[in-house]
């Protein structure tokens, strides 16, 4: 019987830090990338660079031949979560601060968290549950209360509400992707959803007629550089991190870049944007991830009889029940 294999620690550190400084610096490379180069026609092109390749390559390595069913799986997926998911947080990079747009993409799982209780029948839920609904919520309106009060720190209403929704399309791409006819291959999948989405966005971008003032010839050294890391980096290297991670370690521990990429997007968009980062924002950031840390708290696995236990009796020692 073969042994199983097992990561190194330093293999699992390595894939951590990619996902964890990687897609944290995207919010960023957005931002340079879309300088010079209209949004939707960056985003598109970024995925179809990114998901034929990783298609053809697949294919040649002998991964089976996609059926017409996981191709509609595909195409749908590609526009909930890439399509509109990600092109919408390009667009609101115009007019919305990078690392605010990180902040409020943070709120995916509170979005996952409330689709998923109404498809299970809007049973009960759980006190733990409520109150990192409860606690994100409060921590959404300490970050847009400035807008919507006009005072200092202003950010664009529209620019926000297009973060929410996109936000939310992803949740809702990522809950009725369990329901739905995917491919074996997860990296094949993958890049499916990467040339759907892509192909969405461009045929978008032409009809809003991005094409018209779009002068390749003007791209700056720093969008072209911004969009390669983006291909390279963002959509092939960290995401294959990713899965790579999540064959070897539970879902809960992986999921943990959600609670790290915001706080990479934020000090970076200071320190090299000068993006505006005061008390306001500094109090939504740590708001807005305590809820989502309760909240998945509040569906981690049980812990095992004798753990608990233990930590009865640590409680009972320190009096702290």
């Amino acid at each position: 019987m073969e042994a199983k294999f097992r990561p190194g620690k330093l293999q699992i550190a390595l894939a951590f830090l990619s996902i964890y400084i990687i897609w944290g610096s995207t919010y960023l490379a957005i931002r340079f990338a879309i300088d010079t180069i209209p949004p939707l026609v960056m985003a598109g092109a970024r995925f179809l660079l990114a998901g034929l390749p990783l298609y053809l390559v697949l294919r040649l390595m002998g991964t089976e031949r996609p059926s017409p069913a996981e191709w509609r799986t595909s195409c749908l997926l590609g526009v909930l979560l890439l399509s509109v998911g990600t092109g919408g947080v390009v667009l609101s990079e115009k007019s919305v601060p990078s690392g605010l747009v990180s902040l409020l993409v943070a709120m995916v799982p509170v979005y996952v968290a409330i689709l998923e209780w109404m498809v299970g029948g809007f049973k009960k839920v759980s006190y733990l549950s409520g109150l990192g609904l409860l606690v994100s919520t409060i921590g959404i309106f300490i970050l847009v209360s400035p807008s919507l009060l006009g005072g200092v720190g202003k950010v664009d209403g529209m620019g926000i509400l297009l973060v929410m929704f996109s936000s939310f399309s992803w949740a809702f791409g990522t809950v009725i992707s369990r329901k739905l006819t995917m491919p074996r291959s997860a990296m094949l999948g993958t890049a499916m959803q990467m040339i759907a989405g892509g192909a969405f966005l461009l045929v978008a971008a032409f009809i809003f007629g991005e094409h018209r003032d779009f002068e390749p010839a003007r791209i700056s050294l720093s969008s072209l550089a911004a969009f390669g890391y983006l291909t390279l980096f963002g959509s092939i290297a960290a995401f294959s991190a990713y899965t790579w991670l999540l064959k070897h370690l539970s879902p809960e521990r992986v999921s943990t870049y959600a609670y790290v990429n915001p706080v990479v997007a934020v000090l970076l968009g200071w320190v090299i944007l000068g993006e505006p980062v005061g008390p306001s924002t500094v109090a939504a950031a740590f708001t807005i991830l305590s809820g989502v840390g309760i909240l998945s708290l509040s569906s981690a696995p049980p812990l095992r009889p004798a753990y608990r236990r233990a930590i009865v009796k640590t409680g009972q020692f320190l009096k702290l029940r």
